[in-house]
């Protein structure tokens, strides 16, 4: 399915578009149902800390496909996760019924401007909706977006809105990127829109628990991961095709490449240890207290630093051998790294690496039993 996503990338790349045929297959093949429980019709990638080596390896096969598809997916699975890890029974029975029979597509949506989005109480167990969210990608697709937002006291609310259910405005002209253009990361204002007690989901504040809040970047490493190998294949191709494999510059950079994604690899396969490790759910239980919290934080934010930096070398490395005829356009070269360039900015870089230092200066273990 990621050589198919990777065949029709280009005919996505541009405004207005989104890969919606790719999510029909992603559907008819269950991967929309595959991040539930197995007590749900899923195989708990995601949310069973077992599987989370399996869920790493398909985010990246998708991001390898197409980096617009793997963002989108990652926030399904995001969502489904604190679905069940925050929600009631009856709403993970509900939300899970949807995403297994009626295939609909969830996601998550948190990014807002200055003025954010707030829940404003209007009646018993009733609230109103004021503001927009913004870089909501799937904007028009995705269809149980969470949308949270600020209630009175100041405390974060997480909730879903039924977007087949309800007004908002959408602003197409806000998204003008330099490449995820397929991710229709739209601004939507949602002011107007009302929601009953029963599309919020856990308690104020519980969207920004940890290791919940960072544990998840693990996700989206391996899609950025994924990315990273579509250039790996297509600047050997194109080396291949040129006949210049024999120089010897390009077989060292080739071989720094592949060091490159083979330590990716390894590092999806420590974090999915560490999490397996840690607890038999994804972060545990939100009932009790984890005495190892911060080391799989430290963790989290290390592998995201190192998958960042990763990308960013398999890029400049793949620039230097192709040169510029093989990065015009429609060279499959040209999208992937714009994609991925926009995709690895990801919020709070500074902070997630010297949180890595924090932990490590914090602490008296030797190297060698340090994580």
């Amino acid at each position: 399915m990621a050589d198919d996503f990777a065949a029709q990338a280009a005919a996505v790349d541009e405004p207005g578009a989104f890969p919606a045929n790719e999510f029909e297959q992603l559907a008819k093949a269950g991967f929309l149902a595959a991040p539930l429980r197995v007590t749900l019709g899923g195989y708990g990638l995601g949310i069973e800390a077992a599987s989370i080596h399996d869920l790493l390896r398909l985010l990246k096969h998708i991001g390898r496909g197409n980096l617009a598809i793997g963002r989108v997916y990652e926030g399904h699975v995001n969502a489904l996760q604190l679905i069940q890890t925050f929600g009631t029974a009856e709403q993970i029975e509900r939300y899970g019924r949807e995403a297994r029979d009626q295939h609909k597509l969830f996601g998550v949506w948190n990014a807002e401007d200055a003025e954010g989005l707030h829940l404003v109480p209007i009646g018993p167990n009733r609230y109103r909706m004021e503001g927009a969210k913004t870089f909501c990608s799937g904007g028009g697709y995705v269809e149980r977006p969470f949308v949270n937002g600020k209630l009175p006291d100041g405390s974060w609310q997480m909730c879903i809105v039924p977007m087949d259910e309800v007004r908002t405005a959408c602003d197409r002209t806000w998204w003008q990127p330099m490449g995820m253009q397929a991710t229709a990361s739209y601004k939507i204002d949602f002011t107007g829109v009302e929601l009953g007690a029963e599309a919020l989901i856990g308690q104020p504040g519980d969207y920004l628990r940890q290791p919940w809040l960072t544990a998840g970047v693990v996700r989206f490493a391996a899609v950025q991961l994924g990315g990273a190998e579509a250039l790996f294949d297509l600047t050997r191709q194109y080396l291949q095709g040129q006949q210049r494999t024999e120089h010897p510059y390009q077989q060292e950079r080739l071989g720094q490449m592949a060091i490159a994604l083979e330590s990716g690899n390894l590092w999806l396969r420590g974090a999915a240890d560490r999490l397996a490790d840690y607890d038999v759910q994804f972060g545990g239980t939100p009932q009790v207290v984890h005495p190892h919290q911060a080391r799989l934080v430290a963790y989290a934010n290390m592998m995201r630093t190192a998958i960042e930096q990763i990308c960013i070398d398999t890029m400049q490395l793949c620039q230097r051998s192709v040169g510029t005829r093989g990065l015009l356009s429609p060279h499959a070269m040209e999208r992937v790294i714009r994609d991925l360039t926009l995709y690895l900015r990801q919020p709070a870089f500074d902070a997630a690496l010297a949180g890595v230092g924090s932990y490590a200066l914090a602490e008296t273990t030797p190297a060698s039993r340090l994580w």
